[in-house]
């Protein structure tokens, strides 16, 4: 429940960040910032013995789309918390970020979920895999596309009293629905309550105090006790490597780094600028740890893998939220504020002298 709850409310602040403003800066962020390290990471991974990582699906394409993921994955429940805490949320800045991390977590739950239907390819028939894929896929199409236009119809439905009477009731019951059908379609759960609240927000006015209430009540009970399972599955003795998280860290946050300010400086911003918006998007946070777990139930990475990828996505938070206090705190901008179009001249009133003249 703590998972699933909080990929619908990742789903539902997801909808409401899609917004217009800022187009062309988040296209080049999301763009070069998430698919230049997935493709690096998709390539260099292979080279290297990565049959040590594997779990116990030992599906080595599976393994290298979870790494890949874990490089250019970013975190919005944590960076949406960091910017409330910091008082940031109304910012240019924290739009920007987090209209970026909006992209990257549609498309790399896509291929995770690919990821997860790769994992049983060693007990499944290799044509019911492509058969699972393709409508895996389909059920992500239909869940971005098609869904929020029938639940925007369901909600206002007259005959819906569920929704009328309850509107708490009714978010549940949609996230339940989301997750039955994917259960009969051999979709992971996870991504099937993500699509739940990406399409129950399409109607965000009418439940917004019904989704504020949800979401209070799962961070304060059902998503810290997710997090507190994690914590004890976490075997820091017997599955921490300090090599592997080191080398992890340094080439995961380099790439990712280097990414997000090639796509910042493409997109027109100079100097603290780049290194703010690169910083911020590095947070891995909740996907992080979710990803983490997804893939070690799934017996796609071993258990040093999954200690590794959990204390990755705790430090690139926390350096994040360190990083973005420093900046308020020293007084220095978050982004350089937009020019303000000079004031156009009033039309000067014809001289009466001059036309009798």
């Amino acid at each position: 429940m703590g998972l699933l709850l909080l990929m619908f409310v990742s789903g539902t602040e997801t909808r409401r960040l899609v917004g217009r403003e800022d187009r062309r800066q988040v296209a080049w962020l999301a763009s070069v910032g998430t698919v230049v390290p997935f493709v690096i990471t998709l390539l260099l991974v292979p080279i290297f013995p990565i049959h040590q990582l594997a779990g116990s699906a030992g599906q080595r394409t599976a393994l290298v789309l979870v790494l890949s993921i874990a490089v250019a994955v970013t975190s919005i429940p944590v960076i949406s918390r960091i910017f409330r805490d910091l008082g940031i949320m109304h910012t240019r800045f924290a739009r920007l970020v987090l209209g970026v991390a909006v992209i990257e977590d549609i498309a790399l739950w896509a291929v995770l979920a690919i990821a997860t239907a790769l994992a049983k390819s060693a007990v499944v028939p290799k044509t019911e895999i492509l058969i699972r894929i393709s409508i895996t896929l389909a059920y992500f199409a239909v869940g971005l596309t098609v869904a929020p236009r029938l639940l925007r119809l369901l909600s206002r439905a007259r005959w819906n009293l569920l929704a009328t009477a309850s509107p708490l009731a009714y978010l549940v019951a949609v996230m339940f629905a989301f997750c039955g059908s994917a259960a009969l379609l051999h979709v992971n759960l996870v991504f099937a309550a993500f699509l739940a609240g990406y399409g129950i927000a399409c109607d965000s006015e009418s439940f917004a105090p019904g989704i504020g209430s949800l979401s209070r009540f799962s961070f304060a009970f059902f998503i810290p006790l997710y997090f507190l399972i994690v914590g004890f599955r976490l075997n820091l003795g017997r599955d921490y490597s300090f090599t592997m998280l080191a080398i992890f860290l340094i080439v995961a946050c380099g790439i990712k780094l280097f990414s997000v300010g090639l796509g910042a400086r493409m997109a027109g911003f100079r100097g603290l600028d780049v290194l703010n918006l690169a910083i911020a998007t590095n947070a891995r946070g909740g996907p992080g740890i979710v990803l983490a777990s997804v893939a070690y139930d799934a017996g796609i990475v071993n258990a040093q893998v999954f200690t590794t990828l959990v204390v990755v996505a705790i430090l690139t938070s926390q350096a994040a939220g360190a990083w973005l206090e420093l900046v308020l705190r020293k007084g220095w901008p978050l982004l350089t504020p937009l020019p303000v179009p000079a004031p156009v001249p009033a039309a000067s009133e014809p001289d009466t002298d001059l036309q009798v003249a």
